[in-house]
């Protein structure tokens, strides 16, 4: 083959050109330093597209390994198919899978039957869960953030035992499949659940008889943790019928709680994060743990309505939502914290980013 000279080449030209051709590398490198050799190098390389691979007989032993190993299992039949059962759909997906300690998302394939729906993992033979259709009760399709992507999640709702969330190729697909299979056989699945419905089965921290009365994505100041120093991370805070707690979305599972007898009073202010973070809306929970205050973060755009629903939990509780003592920062002279941040220092006239911010919308409309 001749060296050809071409001006105007495109890097999909050399691509195609490196593909189809070919390119061999045979180098003997050495690194001398002052005349003295220090390091050898032997390099044999061959890059090419698979065809002419192939052609020159270079990977013939593997890629004959590799077809046998794929037509194998693509030929091997589901073994966990039930006698008379009769497959519908097969799709790729994942299962939410939660036991004890392990929590992780299992993937494989997703049979839809005449009779169920299961996800098998071929390569381990295995089948990781199966839902009957007799046991389901309705499905929701949420949206969630798995990995700094929005992943569209479905809910199986049944009518005994735990909420089953998969994730698949199609989820409306699949969804509409299950409506349609379940008709066949009979069955009504409810229309119309609520998320809210679908947390309070789905959630694994809730207790018997537990029940979830508000509900928001809320970032939480996690305090320092080894090497690491205070920071704000993403999840959502729950107030149930039994307490106050925060869920962690990147370890899936509850980071913060406090029974609602603890919690004494909450505050709600705008103030600075960090450098980035400036004039956000922070919530603080004042609460008894091991016999001494503390006090949890949380900060959103809706952190007032947070406030008001903790204090009408207190309120219901018997005990007295008291305000705190606080110095103005401009003059120092003490007043209650509600009427510094609502109103402003009598004194000296100092007024709050809160009460500021408050005013510009009012001007605003």
């Amino acid at each position: 083959m001749e060296p050809q000279r071409q001006l105007e080449v495109t890097l999909t030209d050399v691509l195609d050109r490196l593909l189809d051709k070919g390119l061999v590398l045979n180098a003997d490198v050495i690194i001398s330093v002052a005349g003295i050799p220090l390091i050898g190098l032997t390099l044999r390389a061959a890059l090419a597209g698979m065809e002419t691979m192939l052609a020159y007989g270079v990977m013939k032993d593997w890629d004959q390994a590799t077809r046998a190993w794929e037509s194998e299992h693509r030929a091997k039949k589901v073994e966990h198919l039930l006698e008379g059962e009769r497959q519908i759909l097969k799709m790729f997906g994942s299962f939410w899978y939660s036991k004890g300690i392990y929590r992780a998302w299992r993937s494989g394939w997703l049979y839809l039957t005449d009779k169920r729906l299961f996800l098998y993992q071929q390569d381990f033979s295995e089948v990781i869960f199966q839902f009957p259709f007799e046991n389901l009760k309705g499905m929701v399709i949420k949206k969630e953030l798995h990995n700094k992507a929005d992943v569209k999640v479905l809910y199986l709702i049944p009518k005994q035992g735990r909420v089953i969330q998969l994730k698949a190729q199609d989820v409306h697909q699949l969804k509409q499949e299950i409506e349609k299979q379940a008709k066949e056989m009979g069955l009504t699945p409810e229309d119309g659940l609520s998320m809210a419905e679908v947390e309070e089965r789905a959630l694994d921290f809730l207790e018997e008889g537990e029940t979830i009365t508000h509900r928001s994505r809320m970032w939480h100041l996690i305090l320092h943790e080894g090497v690491l120093g205070d920071n704000w991370r993403p999840g959502y805070l729950y107030l149930t019928s039994k307490r106050l707690c925060w869920w962690y979305d990147f370890e899936r599972k509850i980071r913060f709680e406090v029974p609602l007898d603890k919690v004494s009073a909450c505050t709600e202010e705008i103030r600075d994060l960090s450098g980035m973070l400036t004039s956000k809306r922070v919530l603080d929970v004042i609460y008894h743990h091991n016999g001494a205050k503390s006090v949890a973060s949380f900060s959103a755009k809706n952190t007032e309505d947070w406030d008001k629903a903790i204090r009408d939990v207190l309120t219901n509780q018997g005990k007295v939502v008291e305000d705190e003592i606080e110095s103005c920062p401009r003059c120092e002279v003490e007043a209650e914290k509600s009427q510094l941040l609502g109103e402003g220092c009598k004194n000296c006239g100092w007024t709050s980013p809160l009460l500021k911010q408050q005013v510009a919308n009012v001007m605003k409309t």
